[in-house]
């Protein structure tokens, strides 16, 4: 359908408001409603959780005027069933709503999909199709777990300009910049989970959660570690009681331990079989948990093991223009001790040529 630059700019509105509730409406899909009347915003509202009011019924409770003859922009086709809340579209059209502008359809196997229909029979003008690009990729999580049964995968890794994840003494602090940290604290944000393996936990010792400003969030903590190597006093485990945490093992592991990590608030889950925990069995109870979007943030091990077991659904590759050289780098120099005493790269410029990144700079003082 033909767009205007007044839709995009209304939808746009409707996607910023959905993205407030990423990471918090599982197993709904995050969805945001803008209403306009007369050109102006009149009310507007997002799905903020599950059991909650959905974005259309937040926008409509939000209006100081009637609706009447109001058109409501909604990043996701309205639903049209009774579950934990009643059907929006029952809402819109006892609402006198003249226009429905939708982003996305519901092509998800979940009951109460398909609106528009009901919608259109009460008489309500119905267009679709509006940023539905940006709309969908709201819902890719949504998506892929009411058809699936398992979360949305992405993989986030950072590496050096030469392929290290690390110095050959173990050192990463920090290779990326500030600004990235910061995007992934965001990108955090909006998960339902974060995984990492043990070798992160033992090296790192993350907290896994959200700084975003002054506000912190802390989504489901997955460690996957076959030896149930943890610390009991990593960040993790101190924190387990607060914060829901998941520690996936294998038979191998420690029944002793495995009561002491569930004393301490964590839920231990053991694999099948011999050997390391499999990964496509972990998928798939997360999502019988709930768990919609999951971003895993483990290192080369953990990385490429969920590479073969073929879970993943994106890939989010930081790369930081340092250079730190030592065994199998594409520069075998000498290696560095620490992560800050890298080769760094100044005046850096990215460009894409064909399917490749270039990145280039000069060598820095």
């Amino acid at each position: 359908m033909k767009q205007t630059e007044t839709d995009k700019t209304f939808m746009e509105r409707a996607i910023e408001l959905a993205l407030k509730g990423k990471g918090r409406t599982s197993p709904n899909p995050a969805v945001g409603a803008v209403i306009v009347k007369n050109g102006k915003i009149i009310g507007e509202g997002f799905h903020k959780k599950a059991g909650a009011p959905h974005a259309e019924t937040e926008a409509l409770n939000s209006l100081e005027t009637s609706p009447k003859g109001a058109t409501i922009y909604v990043t996701l086709e309205p639903c049209n069933h009774f579950g934990k809340t009643p059907p929006c579209t029952d809402a819109i059209i006892k609402a006198g709503i003249k226009e429905v502008v939708i982003g996305a359809k519901d092509t998800s196997p979940k009951k109460g999909a398909r609106g528009i229909a009901k919608l259109k029979r009460a008489g309500v003008i119905v267009r679709t199709g509006v940023l539905e690009d940006s709309c969908k990729s709201l819902i890719r999580d949504f998506i892929k777990h009411s058809t699936t049964g398992i979360p949305f995968v992405l993989l986030k890794t950072a590496m050096t300009l030469d392929g290290k994840i690390a110095t050959e003494s173990g050192d990463s602090k920090w290779i990326t910049s500030d600004e990235s940290r910061r995007l992934v604290h965001d990108i955090r944000n909006q998960v339902d989970a974060v995984m990492v393996g043990s070798e992160t936990v033992l090296a790192d010792d993350p907290r896994l959660s959200a700084r975003v400003g002054r506000a912190f969030f802390r989504p489901l903590r997955v460690v996957v570690d076959g030896a149930l190597s943890i610390p009991l006093d990593s960040k993790i485990m101190k924190t387990a009681g607060r914060a829901r945490t998941v520690i996936a093992t294998t038979r191998k592991a420690s029944p002793a331990k495995i009561k002491k990590l569930e004393k301490m608030g964590a839920e231990v889950l053991v694999s099948p079989g011999a050997g390391k925990v499999r990964l496509k069995w972990l998928m798939k109870k997360l999502g019988d948990r709930g768990v919609m979007s999951l971003m895993l943030e483990g290192a080369g091990e953990l990385a490429g093991a969920a590479v073969e077991a073929r879970i993943i659904d994106h890939v989010m590759f930081f790369i930081a223009p340092k250079i730190v050289g030592g065994r199998r780098s594409a520069v075998a120099c000498k290696s560095v001790k620490k992560m800050s005493d890298a080769l760094l790269l100044e005046c850096v410029s990215i460009k894409v040529c064909g399917a490749d990144v270039v990145i280039e700079g000069k060598i820095g003082n």
